[in-house]
């Protein structure tokens, strides 16, 4: 296990300077930024298989344990207010249950029954996504949901740290960031756990982009639950249609909070005729507003940086 193997870089680690060993962990951060980009093929494939699933109403469910399923569980928390994805369909598993989010639960990552419960419980079926994240990739609890979840014909994705492992042999997607061997040998919160959390991030973006939830670069579904992200939502607004903020904030109400609803109200359709067309397009704001207006749409989907960034 490339993740649990001491290092003999490290080995006097405890004897460094603090400057030495900050720039010795920073270093294993930039590495581990690396084995994320490394494996962009993988969590595009990933991703667009989801939307697959998604895009006609599956649910979204995180699994792991310790530290893994912590940072699932946070991704797939973060959604709902930032994408407004419904919470009936997230389902959230860490080993251990809610106790585990803010301390360790002797030998939950070993129960393989309360794996087995939790699929049955909850239901788990082929319209479904199961994204299983270890860096060990052989986390007894993970690896049970994920062939539970697979058995009953769900997608399943694995993210592990090790190769060759279970986690990324059986699922049909499978995301390995080559991490290596961390500074303070078996602390997988470190290289490996930030690692994981890149990839969950870029993981569920890309999958929500895909699926309509972010229109001109901004959130056009967040869930307004205080002052700030309400005025925030009369900007996008503005932004958006260049109608004043006290027309924005007359817009939100109509549209009953809905940034989307909103926009194509200030583009001269009534509530009905914006439910409909939004309706017609998906959910997809950037179609609705070509609907409704008669535009064509983009001519191009490329990023204008892409090329910029390559060079550098």
């Amino acid at each position: 296990m490339d993740t649990e193997r001491p290092s003999p870089r490290y080995t006097d680690i405890d004897l460094w300077e603090p400057p030495d060993v900050l720039d010795a962990m920073i270093e294993g951060q930039f590495a581990a930024v690396a084995a994320v980009r490394a494996t962009l093929p993988a969590i595009e494939r990933a991703a667009l298989a989801m939307e697959a699933r998604l895009s006609v109403g599956g649910r979204l469910i995180y699994a792991g344990a310790g530290t893994s399923g912590r940072l699932a569980v946070q991704d797939g928390a973060e959604l709902m207010p930032t994408f407004s994805w419904p919470r009936e369909r997230l389902v959230l598993l860490i080993a251990g249950g809610d106790q585990a989010m803010v301390q360790a639960v002797e030998g939950a990552e070993d129960e393989i029954g309360q794996a087995a419960a939790l699929m049955r419980r909850h239901c788990v079926d082929g319209s479904d996504v199961l994204i299983a994240v270890a860096a060990s990739g052989t986390t007894p609890f993970t690896l049970a949901c994920m062939r539970a979840a697979r058995q009953r014909g769900s997608l399943t994705i694995g993210i592990a740290n090790n190769p060759d492992t279970p986690l990324l042999l059986e699922p049909e997607q499978a995301i390995f960031l080559q991490t290596g061997a961390e500074p303070i040998a078996g602390s997988t919160r470190m290289n490996a756990g930030t690692a994981q959390r890149i990839t969950l991030n870029l993981l569920s973006t890309l999958v929500m982009i895909r699926l309509g939830h972010v229109y001109r670069g901004l959130m056009v579904d967040v869930h307004a639950g205080n002052v700030k992200l309400t005025k925030r939502k009369e900007e996008m607004l503005v932004y958006l249609t260049g109608r004043n903020r006290k027309e924005a904030r007359e817009a939100i109400v109509c549209a009953d909070g809905s940034v989307k609803l909103a926009v194509l109200l200030l583009h001269g359709g009534d509530l009905e005729k914006a439910r409909t067309i939004l309706a017609q397009a998906g959910g997809r704001l950037r179609i609705a507003v070509d609907l409704l207006t008669g535009r064509n749409g983009p001519t191009s989907t490329a990023d204008p940086l892409r090329g910029q960034r390559k060079q550098s």
